[in-house]
Parts: structure tokens; sequence; C-alpha cells
């Protein structure tokens, strides 16, 4: 009830991801209910989705630039912290004339998946397929749809950054999956350099295979087609090293990509919207590079 309310306060519409059967997916036991409880933070902790959706916050139309984001929230792969790093962030979106889309994924279970570490790819993929097919129903422009993602949900965004071209889901109109920016804040980036052992460990298994592992260091496949991103991350995150991000970094500037990263001295993992160390702000930083990139 509290997760309802709170969606309903700023939100438009909760879409279903999927019109009929979820791609990669087996019959929910009985026993497996989502849950949403919240912390003593206040943060809302969702965890066993089975059924993925998209919640849909869009700008006044005499905001609305044309842009818009699809926003993963983290959690390792095991939960999603899905007011934190979803809900909020769309609301500032909004005010800034995008629409965001927080996109609830399946958490990577074998009890509803047929293979775990992909379940979390179709439903990035579905989503950006979604957001595009119905761009004209929402005010957007096909041309300006971007990923974010925070943490594992980083990991999610950049897989999806670096992985368009591997479609794992219908696509009868072959519309391009591919976004067109890419925002990944305190991100998972690689299974082999600096990795989140837990994040990996929900993902791909604890007894991953080497191709996984390859497979999911996205700084690995990076090309001259990745879209412009966009990184932030605190030196003294301890949860997910800044190696992650720099290496990503790196690959970008390897590759001629556009890119712009923010380190900060202090923060930690999980900040959110407000790195409470700094009086800096950046979400600002990330509005001035979107204008400076003609998506805003």
């Amino acid at each position: 009830m509290i997760l309802m309310c709170t969606v309903s306060l700023k939100a438009q519409e909760i879409v279903k991801l999927y019109p009929g059967a979820i791609p990669g997916s087996k019959p929910t036991p009985a026993d497996f209910k989502e849950t949403a409880p919240v912390g003593e933070d206040g943060i809302i902790r969702v965890s066993k989705v089975s059924e993925p959706t998209l919640t849909v916050f869009l700008p006044a139309k005499e905001k609305a630039t044309g842009a818009a984001v699809i926003i993963c929230p983290g959690g390792g792969y095991g939960i999603l912290a899905i007011n934190h790093e979803g809900y909020n962030v769309a609301k500032r979106f909004t005010d800034v004339g995008v629409a965001a889309f927080v996109l609830k994924y399946r958490l990577p279970d074998d009890a509803i998946m047929v293979d775990k570490s992909f379940g979390p790819l179709m439903d990035a993929e579905q989503a950006i397929y979604l957001v595009r097919k119905q761009a004209k129903k929402w005010n957007v422009d096909p041309g300006k749809i971007g990923i974010m993602g925070f943490s594992a949900g980083g990991h999610l965004a950049s897989t999806l950054t670096v992985h368009y071209n591997d479609i794992k889901i219908e696509n009868k109109e072959k519309l391009s999956l591919r976004p067109d920016f890419s925002i990944l804040i305190y991100p998972v980036v690689s299974f082999l350099e600096s990795p989140h052992t837990g994040s990996a460990n929900n993902l791909a298994g604890a007894n991953a295979t080497q191709a996984q592992k390859e497979y999911f260091s996205n700084e690995r496949h990076v090309t001259p087609e990745t879209p412009p991103t966009f990184l932030v991350h605190a030196n003294d995150d301890y949860g997910v090293p800044v190696q992650n991000s720099i290496i990503f970094n790196q690959a970008l500037v390897a590759n001629k990509v556009k890119a712009e990263m923010h380190l900060y001295q202090n923060g930690g993992h999980g900040f959110g919207l407000k790195n409470t160390t700094t009086s800096d702000d950046w979400f600002e930083r990330l509005t001035n590079w979107m204008k400076s990139n003609r998506f805003l």
C-alpha cells in the first residue's frame, strides 16, 4: 500500500513490460511473491520480481523536451531500491522536461528463469523497444532515449549500452535497441576487474564460466558505436570500487566515444541523488552534459 501511494503521487501510468508471455521465464511458483518492504532509511526494497513493469513519469507538456530516460535501480541484482534510485530520480527528470521510465526488472532467479543471467537484459531491451515503439504516445523523440542505472542497475544499463545488438526479445519491427545515451551512477561494470562479487554471483552464479565473465565485463565490449556516456562515482566507494567507472571511461576514450566522468572525493556507495559529503549536485552536471550533447 505504501509503495502504491508513493508511486501514485507522481507517476502517470504503470505499464506491463510484455503484452503476453515473458521470454525466458518459467511458471512462477505459488510461493514466489513480490515484496516491497520500506526500511528505516525510507528506501523501498523490491524483491522477487516475476512481472516486470515500466512506471511512467511524464513532464508537463509545456516543459517537455522530447528526451526520455529508462532508469534501472540498483540493489546487487538481489533487490531494487525502487524509490531511492528510481522514482525520486524520475521526478527530478520531469522537472527538467525529460520523460522518465522506471524499470522494475526481473531479478535473477533460477526458480522463474530458464537462464537467469539474461533475464534482466531481456527486460532492458524490451523497455527501450517499448518506449521507442510508443514514443508518440508519450511525446518522446525516438532519437533521444537513454538508459540509466545505479550500482547493479548500472551494470544492467552498461550491458545494454554495449550489447544492444545481441537481441533476445521479439522485435518484429526491427527497431533499434541502441540507447542514444547512457548514464551510469556508481556502476558495477566488470566481472573481471575490481568486480562486485555479490552482483556477479547473483547474475551469473558463483560458478560462472569464463565466457560469462567476459560477456558481462562491459568495458571489454566498447566500440566506436557505443552511445555517449556520463559517469559518476566516489573515490571512497568500498562497495563497488571506483575502478569500475574508470576502466569504462578509459574504454570509451580509447574508442573516441563522447564521455564525461565525475569522481567525488567522498560519498561512499549508494548515495542516490544526493551526495551529502559535497555541495556539488551531480544531477546539475548531468543536465549540463545532456544540453552540450543536444539531448536536452
